[in-house]
C-alpha cells in the first residue's frame, strides 16, 4: 500500500519540479536581460563619447580650448568605465549568489 502512495506522489514531485525549474529559467531570463540592456547602454555611451569627441576635434578652433575639452572628456570616459567595470562584478556576484543558492535549493530537495 505504501508503494502505491509513493507512486501517486510521483506527479506532484515532477510537478513542483517543473514549477521551480520554470522559476529558475524566468530569473535566468530576466538577468540575461539585464546583461544585454547593460551591455546596449555601454555600446550607446561609447559611440555617445566618440561622436563628442569627433564633433570636438572637427568644429572647436581654439587649440587650448579643444584640447580641455577633450581632457575633459577622457575623465567623464574613465569614470564611466570604472562605472561599468564595478557594476558589471556587481551583477556577476550577485548572479553567482543566486545560482549557488538556486543549487543548494536543489541538492537539498
Amino acid at each position: 500500500m505504501e508503494d502505491k502512495n509513493k507512486w501517486s506522489k510521483i506527479p506532484d514531485d515532477i510537478g513542483d519540479m517543473a514549477k521551480k525549474i520554470k522559476s529558475n529559467i524566468g530569473a535566468d531570463n530576466l538577468l540575461n536581460d539585464l546583461s544585454d540592456s547593460f551591455k546596449s547602454n555601454i555600446d550607446e555611451t561609447s559611440s555617445i563619447i566618440k561622436d563628442f569627441l569627433f564633433n570636438i576635434e572637427s568644429t572647436v578652433k581654439d587649440e587650448e580650448i579643444k584640447e580641455e575639452a577633450k581632457e575633459l572628456i577622457n575623465n567623464i570616459n574613465r569614470e564611466l568605465t570604472l562605472f561599468f567595470k564595478q557594476t558589471n562584478e556587481k551583477i556577476s556576484k550577485t548572479y553567482d549568489s543566486l545560482s549557488e543558492k538556486d543549487e543548494s535549493k536543489f541538492e537539498e530537495e
